[in-house]
C-alpha cells in the first residue's frame, strides 16, 4: 500500500488529527520535513506526553505498517537487525547429510540462504516498502547501540557477511522517542529533526481527550484536565502525561461518573500517579479549589 502523499505541513497536520492525533505548529513542520527529506523525526520529553502515539498515528494517517523496536539495557544488533534461525539451519544440515550431499560449500551457501535469515525490526523497515519506523526509547540503550544505529539510519542499508549489502528501495519513516533518563549523543541527534514534547496546555489537553474519548460527558473530560493541570503544578516525582489523563477519565467513565468530586478524584487517583509519594501529596490538594479555578 504507498503511502498517502502530502505537500505541506498542513496536509500532515489534517492527515493527522483525522486519526485523532493533534499536533502543533512545530510538530507538522518536522513531521513533513520528515517525509520530504527522509530525515528521522528525534522526539524528547517525559514519558506520556505523546511520543510513541506519534508514530502510530503516522503509520495510520500515511496508510504504512508501523514496526516498532523496543529499546532496553543491552540491546544488540542480533536483537535490532537480524539473526539466524540456528534449529531450522539445523534440520537442514541434518537432511542434507541424510540425503547424502557431503559438498561442503553447497552445504554452507544453502544454511545462509535468505530462507534462513529472520529479520528484527530494523532489517523489516528497511524491507518494507512503506514502513513506519519506531525506535522506542533510545535512551535506555548504552552508547555501543547508539553508534551502530547512527550507522544503519545514515544510508538505511546494512551489510549482511554472507548475503551481502541489503538497501531500502524506499527509506522507511523513522521515529526515536527518549525520555531523557540520560542524554543521547550529538551525533545521532545531529541526523534528526529534533521536537521536544512538553505537556499541553489546558485548551489543547481538553481537546486531546475530546478527540480521543468522544463517549466521555464534556463535563467529565473538562474537569479531569482541570485536575491534572493542578497536579503537574505540584512538586512531584512524576508529573501525570496526557496518557495518565486519558487513563483517569476512562476510569471515571468506566465508575460510570459524568462529573468528578473531591471525594471520587481522590478514590481513583491510582490510574494518574504511580508513585506513593506522589499520591500522599496529591491527597492533601484542594480538588474542589483547582476545579473551581477552571470554571470547571
Amino acid at each position: 500500500m504507498p503511502i498517502i502523499p502530502v505537500d505541506s505541513p498542513e496536509q500532515v497536520r489534517a492527515r493527522l488529527e483525522e486519526t485523532g492525533y493533534l499536533v502543533d505548529d512545530g510538530l507538522a513542520v518536522a513531521c513533513f520535513l520528515a517525509l520530504r527529506l527522509h530525515r528521522p523525526v528525534f522526539c524528547e520529553g517525559d514519558a506520556g506526553v505523546g511520543k510513541t502515539a506519534l508514530a502510530a498515528a503516522l503509520a495510520e494517517a500515511l496508510g504504512a505498517p508501523l514496526i516498532r523496536l523496543q529499546c532496553h539495557e543491552g540491546i544488540d544488533a542480533s536483537q535490532a537487525l537480524y539473526d539466524w534461525d540456528f534449529p531450522r539451519q539445523l534440520l537442514h544440515l541434518r537432511a542434507a547429510e541424510a540425503a547424502g550431499v557431503r559438498d561442503a560449500d553447497r552445504l554452507e551457501r544453502e544454511l545462509y540462504d535468505r530462507r534462513f535469515l529472520i529479520a528484527r525490526p530494523l532489517l523489516r523497515a528497511l524491507q518494507t516498502q512503506p514502513s513506519v519506523l519506531l525506535v522506542d526509547e533510545i535512551d535506555r540503550a548504552d552508547d555501543e547501540f547508539e553508534a551502530f544505529l547512527l550507522e544503519v539510519l545514515s544510508e538505511f542499508q546494512v551489510t549482511v557477511p554472507e548475503l551481502g549489502t541489503l538497501r531500502a528501495e524506499v527509506p522507511p519513516v523513522v521515529v526515536l522517542t527518549s525520555n531523557r533518563t540520560r542524554e543521547v549523543h550529538d551525533a545521532l541527534k545531529r541526523r534528526c529533526l529534533y521536537h521536544w514534547f512538553d505537556h499541553p496546555g489546558f485548551a489543547r489537553e481538553l481537546a486531546i481527550v475530546r478527540r480521543r474519548l468522544p463517549g466521555v460527558s464534556a463535563r467529565l473530560a473538562e474537569q479531569v484536565t482541570a485536575l491534572v493541570q493542578a497536579l503537574r503544578a505540584e512538586d512531584l516525582l512524576k508529573p501525570p502525561g496526557v496518557a495518565e489523563t486519558l487513563d483517569w477519565a476512562r476510569a471515571l467513565d468506566a465508575l460510570g461518573a459524568t462529573e468528578v468530586d473531591a471525594e471520587l478524584a481522590v478514590a481513583t487517583l491510582g490510574s494518574v500517579l504511580k508513585y506513593r509519594e506522589d499520591l500522599e501529596r496529591a491527597r492533601g490538594l484542594d480538588f474542589a479549589a483547582a476545579l473551581a479555578r477552571r470554571g470547571a
